[in-house]
């Protein structure tokens, strides 16, 4: 952009013994015309910085994690606020992280896992004579021989092939893997830990996605920015439900929605996921949020459907959810 041009402003100099009265008096603001270009320059720099708020270093970072198809994400609980990375991948190409020693340190889970074994146990028959046992073992092969015609065979055939399809269908669908460790999502107070951790080469569940040592080589501190869509502040969530439909944050709590379905998939949750799960009470909550945002005669009905749902159960499940996400965070400085 060239500088604009000013017209010259030229005075003629007056000898100190002999003023001209024919010349008109200064005032302080008359003189010289300064030029503009160091002026114009500044301008120029807002007006791109204008253009591009995040700047060229959030664009970078941005195709760094596109590239590698890796995000950020930064959740609040109420224990603190932490970082970590979340990834979308087919089902087929993760291995689920491991939660036996997670799941053998919670104290309720191993005495119910006791009570279910005692049962179980309690339901099988024991068969102490041996030739009784052995009629029915030949009387079990006489029967699998003699059982079926050639539509069962064709039926079993279709079956099998409707659940070979089925499996590849879930296998093809993605889900997600956080930064996590034998069960526990691993949460990062600062960036710069977080990173340090990256390039640690500690072992997690991420270093199973082949774009891992690329992260782990090119990542900065700088790059540990999170979109909007990727920060959840869970711990708002209970609060905001226990101030009644009108006080209810719509966004607030669908993202909050999102994150625990993801974490409880990623970490094996199953009482996370039962409670989020589709006809659940917090799942109606979902829906009727999601119809209110939208607008229009679906946000009327939405709003409706959320005035039936009480605030006091809807509250005390979430705390439930929040509570069993965070016994299975591990804090890292």
């Amino acid at each position: 952009m060239s500088s604009p041009t000013h017209p010259e402003v030229t005075v003629a100099r007056q000898s100190p013994e002999r003023p001209d009265a024919d010349e008109p008096a200064l005032d302080a603001t008359t003189g010289p015309a300064e030029p503009a270009l160091d002026a114009a320059e500044p301008a120029a720099d807002d007006a791109e910085r204008a253009a591009d708020p995040a700047g060229p270093d959030a664009a970078a970072a941005r195709a760094l994690w596109e590239e590698l198809r890796i995000d950020p994400v930064e959740i609040a609980l109420p224990a603190g606020t932490g970082y970590t990375l979340r990834a979308y991948r087919p089902a087929r190409e993760l291995t689920p992280t491991d939660v036996a020693e997670r799941d053998a340190d919670d104290p309720f889970l191993a005495r119910r896992q006791v009570v279910e074994a005692e049962e179980d146990e309690d339901d099988e028959v024991v068969i102490l004579d041996e030739e009784v046992a052995r009629e029915f073992a030949e009387s079990d092969d006489d029967e699998k021989r003699t059982k079926g015609d050639a539509d069962d065979a064709a039926e079993d055939d279709a079956e099998a092939d409707d659940t070979e399809q089925a499996a590849d269908e879930a296998g093809d669908e993605e889900v997600p893997i956080f930064l996590s460790h034998r069960g526990r999502l691993l949460l990062f107070k600062t960036p710069e830990s977080l990173v340090s951790f990256v390039r640690s080469g500690a072992p997690n569940d991420l270093t199973q996605l082949d774009s891992w040592n690329e992260l782990s080589e090119r990542v900065e501190p700088a790059d540990i920015a999170p979109r909007d869509e990727d920060i959840y502040e869970l711990d708002l969530v209970v609060e905001n439900l226990r101030g009644g439909h009108d006080a209810w944050d719509s966004t607030l709590l669908i993202e909050a929605g999102e994150v625990a379905r993801d974490v409880a998939y990623a970490l094996r949750l199953p009482a996370v996921l039962d409670m989020l799960s589709s006809g659940s009470s917090l799942d109606d909550l979902d829906e009727a949020l999601r119809a209110s945002a939208n607008g229009g005669i679906g946000g009327f009905m939405g709003r409706r459907r959320l005035k039936r749902i009480g605030a006091q159960t809807a509250s005390l499940g979430w705390r439930t959810i929040v509570g069993k996400i965070s016994a299975v965070v591990d804090w890292r400085d």
